[in-house]
């Protein structure tokens, strides 16, 4: 069982229950899943740049990437109907608490002058997006070997609540939010 996992079911669902005065244990928020999504606009030119970014993001995950594709062509940008353009890995379970509790302990006090992430980044569903501009705060990835540095797009997903709610809630798992 994951450590986060644990810690959500003994003592953060009990501390929602007491702060929002809700009665059932099933009705506090609980995250569904974390979809993680890189964006990679230069595989257009370069279909490696498109697979290094497939295996950073395995190596970050542990899960293996699907390959996402363009819906609609955009002659602007030279772009096709269906032609890669970027990554995503979606983590449920023990994987997503274990790259939750990777994410909130070890990489993000890594990023250099970090402050805390936006309480902003809020959905009207209360699923929050926080943004990475470099895959090299994860332990996993070998600097020596990283080409070109790679963003991402860490998306929590909440089965339901408003997101005062969901914001306790990342609150209490630890996540670093700014002062506001």
């Amino acid at each position: 069982m994951a450590r986060l996992y644990k810690r959500y079911r003994d003592e953060i669902v009990p501390e929602m229950q007491k702060i929002f005065g809700i009665e059932n244990a099933l009705s506090v928020p609980r995250l569904e899943k974390i979809v993680v999504n890189m964006g990679v606009g230069e595989a257009l030119q370069d279909i490696k740049l498109l697979e290094t970014a497939m295996q950073d993001l395995a190596t970050i995950t542990g899960q293996k990437p699907i390959i996402r594709r363009s819906r609609k062509a955009i002659s602007n940008f030279k772009l096709r109907s269906g032609m890669p353009v970027g990554c995503k890995v979606t983590l449920r379970k023990t994987k997503m608490y274990e790259f939750m509790d990777r994410l909130i302990h070890f990489c993000l006090p890594r990023i250099r002058d970090f402050s805390g992430v936006s309480r902003r980044a809020f959905d009207q569903q209360g699923n929050y997006t926080l943004g990475i501009d470099d895959q090299s705060i994860f332990p996993e990835v070998d600097t020596a070997n990283i080409q070109r540095t790679q963003g991402m797009d860490v998306t929590f997903v909440f089965n339901h609540g408003p997101s005062e709610q969901t914001t306790e809630l990342l609150r209490l798992f630890g996540m670093p939010f700014a002062k506001a």
